[in-house]
């Protein structure tokens, strides 16, 4: 009777651990690869970041590497490259984010409005160039760009509008930004029409009855109620922007108005396999991975004072 008693206390003891150990289990392939993918790299990165390589005589030899603290941070930090860089992938954000987001919630209102018809096609066609590899998305708009092929500006021309140089130093930011728009909005608004759908219909049945328009049920209920998957969006579309990379990589092999360090992730490429100094490449990346977090994390905070305001 007792070992039966001690049996079934161990079994049911038993059970519950391997009822406790079931989500991570679940959770095990996740940590794994963000372990390997992520927190490894960025480990990695920090540690070389903290190394500098010393060259004797005519620096023809092998480079030694030697252990210089935060020597490469602070040479960042005196860095008015890096600076330069932030300064215009943040006017990159402020030009692109609002046009995109807004072009995305304008989509997303129409595709929830029950007028609307052929809304599959309206989606697939809005969500069709987010399918389109960056790399291929900025050769196709190269091709717009080129003053010698440009059907954009052969038309500008024919309308007695000039020759606009896409590609010139003054442009050259607005046509970077005029690709993500063309490649994310439909991205952004299938999110943002998701959120839309999640919100109960009854909330729309009572402000029919209380006779507000489809302006009004817009402004008043659908705006509001999504201002969380729009503030998510915005996140994302901050992080995407301070990590700009393929499209300048690619309009610099036509465009004279990007350098190589146009933007803080060309900056770093170029230092790191253009001038092999790694060391200094991943400060760079580092500093420019806490640049996100600051922009990122300030905008929720500020987020969540406006919403408790």
């Amino acid at each position: 009777m007792n070992s039966s008693l001690a049996h079934s206390k161990t079994f049911r003891r038993s059970r519950r651990n391997r009822i406790k150990a079931t989500p991570y289990l679940f959770l095990l392939p996740f940590a794994t690869l963000f372990t390997a993918f992520f927190l490894l790299p960025i480990l990695y990165a920090l540690e070389q970041s903290l190394f500098t390589q010393h060259r004797s005589g005519l620096g023809l030899g092998t480079p030694t590497v030697r252990f210089s603290g935060l020597s490469n941070y602070f040479d960042v930090f005196r860095d008015p490259v890096f600076y330069q860089g932030v300064g215009r992938v943040v006017l990159y954000g402020a030009v692109q984010i609002p046009t995109m987001l807004g072009l995305a919630l304008l989509l997303a209102l129409l595709l929830d409005t029950a007028t609307v018809r052929f809304k599959n096609f309206i989606r697939m066609a809005a969500f069709a160039p987010y399918a389109v590899p960056s790399v291929v998305a900025a050769l196709l708009w190269g091709f717009f760009y080129n003053p010698r092929f440009s059907p954009i500006v052969q038309v500008m021309q024919a309308l007695g509008l000039g020759t606009p140089n896409l590609l010139g130093p003054d442009a050259i930011v607005f046509s970077l930004a005029n690709i993500a728009v063309w490649q994310w909005t439909g991205y952004n608004t299938l999110i943002i029409y998701a959120g839309l759908q999640a919100i109960g219909p009854e909330l729309y049945e009572a402000a029919r009855v209380d006779g507000c328009t489809g302006i009004q049920m817009a402004r008043f209920i659908k705006i509001p109620l999504v201002a969380p998957t729009l503030i998510l969006t915005t996140i994302f579309s901050i992080i995407g922007t301070l990590q700009l990379f393929n499209e300048p990589l690619v309009l610099k092999q036509i465009s004279n108005s990007i350098s190589n360090v146009y933007t803080p992730n060309l900056y770093a490429y170029y230092t790191a396999f253009g001038n092999n100094n790694y060391n200094y490449a991943a400060a760079l990346a580092v500093l420019l991975a806490f640049v996100t977090f600051v922009f990122s994390f300030g905008f929720l905070r500020l987020s969540n004072r406006a919403g408790d305001s």
